[in-house]
């Protein structure tokens, strides 16, 4: 009895299910089963073995199984096959009644032989629905929307809108919003309680928005993501160009999004894309290593600048000791910089291209002074030679500044040219700085050391 993804609260509920389907108990499966939310459903369906599923198949209408698969990751459905343990007739239904799109990702991700077969199992009209819905293009607008939505006519009064709101609110996802169509085009939107407080005999023009933010099909999901976070948005409706009402994109379906694209900008931060965790280790190999070959030439060039202040260092050996010192801490402030500047460039914050400059070298340099003044004192009291301290501390000060700038404005310039500014990662910025920090250091200690000695 694997229980490793469920709550500590939920566990012994699970093994009073796996008792009852063991041993065939079905009243008192349903009485456990029934009581819990969908998700803690779900949860436990994906913990059962193949068996107790067709068990739980076997007791488990296909209607009320949907809104346990409205709740299931759709890849992990697709990965388990989980859809070859029932009939046909059962997977047609179960589809069916999921919402349209869930059902539509689920099938997206789906060999298309396989595909078409369940698409064939489904009445003519809700086939043609998803089949268009699978025609967008992922991670847009359109891959993401709903066409289960509640809609009333421009003509009706707040009496006859309530009575049409009531008939199609069991197939909507959603009643927070309910449009206003003019001819199928989106004229307004109304809220569920501007239609309960105004007087039947009002008329929904009179009191619907028409100050409207919609997205249309092509977007991308990023974009769509921003819009709905700005606006405050349960639900946004996806519209043609001449205002023809498509579907609506939940906020649930928007979380989703920003969480893949959280993971997805982390990825390449670290170094790393397109993680998958059941990959072999040689696809592993093949997706980071040419990243690492990179940063080895990199490096290399870190290297060669070394050797070329190789008589500076025999001069005095001491200086080989803070070269990681001075690397290591610039490298930390540029990726600090970083993080902040995608943050901004994600969430389109930044400010002017000067004045983001201007404030980021200010930081740097404020910074790069506290740090190097402490590091002045700490070398000076340490190898009682103040010279060498200064050129320690001075050489950690440009280069943390150096290091800064480099992390607010290379992802910048990235952006600009319409580069991934993720792609300027961690690791990248890190060895950037190592190679600018180099040249700094000893360029500094030449300079200082040579009129010491």
């Amino acid at each position: 009895m694997e229980t490793t993804e469920l709550r500590d609260e939920i566990i012994p509920v699970y093994q009073q299910l796996f008792h009852a389907l063991e041993r065939g108990q079905e009243q008192a499966f349903h009485t456990i089963f029934d009581d819990l939310h969908n998700y803690d459903q779900a949860q436990i369906f994906q913990e059962l073995s193949a068996q107790q599923r067709r068990q739980l198949i076997e007791w488990v209408d296909p209607v009320s199984l949907a809104d346990v698969f409205d709740l299931i990751e759709p890849e992990t459905i697709d990965e388990q096959d989980y859809l070859s343990e029932m009939t046909p007739q059962y997977a047609a239904k179960l589809l069916n009644a999921m919402y349209v799109d869930n059902a539509v990702d689920l099938l997206g991700i789906m060999p298309d032989g396989q595909r078409q077969r369940y698409l064939q199992q489904l009445a003519p009209d809700d086939a043609k629905e998803m089949r268009e819905l699978l025609g967008y293009a992922d991670q847009t607008a359109g891959s993401l929307m709903s066409t289960e939505y509640v809609a009333i006519d421009l003509a009706l009064t707040i009496g006859e809108a309530l009575v049409e709101v009531k008939r199609q609110a069991a197939e909507s996802e959603q009643i927070v919003y309910i449009y206003v169509l003019n001819h199928k085009k989106l004229a307004g939107v109304i809220s569920l309680k501007s239609l309960i407080v105004h007087a039947d005999d009002e008329q929904v023009a009179e009191i619907m928005t028409q100050n409207l933010v919609t997205a249309l099909p092509n977007e991308d999901q990023e974009k769509v993501a921003r819009l709905m976070a700005d606006y405050d948005l349960v639900a946004l409706p996806v519209v043609t160009q001449d205002d023809q009402m498509l579907g609506i994109i939940m906020i649930d379906d928007i979380l989703d999004v920003i969480e893949a694209e959280s993971a997805e900008d982390y990825e390449r931060f670290a170094g790393v894309h397109n993680v998958d965790f059941e990959e072999s280790p040689f696809q592993s190999v093949a997706k980071r290593l040419p990243w690492l070959l990179i940063l080895v030439f990199l490096g290399l060039g870190t290297a060669s600048i070394i050797k070329h202040y190789d008589l500076v260092v025999q001069q005095l050996p001491l200086l080989a000791v803070f070269i990681t010192l001075i690397t290591g801490t610039a490298g930390n402030a540029g990726t600090q910089a970083l993080a902040v500047a995608i943050r901004r460039i994600t969430l389109h914050e930044h400010p002017g291209v000067w004045r983001m400059i201007g404030v980021e070298l200010f930081i740097g340099l404020l910074i790069g002074l506290l740090a190097g003044s402490t590091i002045f004192l700490v070398v000076w009291l340490w190898t009682k030679m103040w010279l060498f301290g200064l050129a320690v501390g001075l050489a950690m000060a440009c280069a943390i500044t150096v290091a800064n700038l480099a992390g607010t404005v290379v992802p910048w310039l990235m952006s600009k040219v319409k580069i991934d500014p993720a792609v300027a990662s961690g690791p990248f910025i890190s060895t950037l700085s190592d190679l600018t920090s180099v040249i700094i250091y000893f360029s500094i200690a030449e300079w200082l050391l040579g009129l010491y000695f």
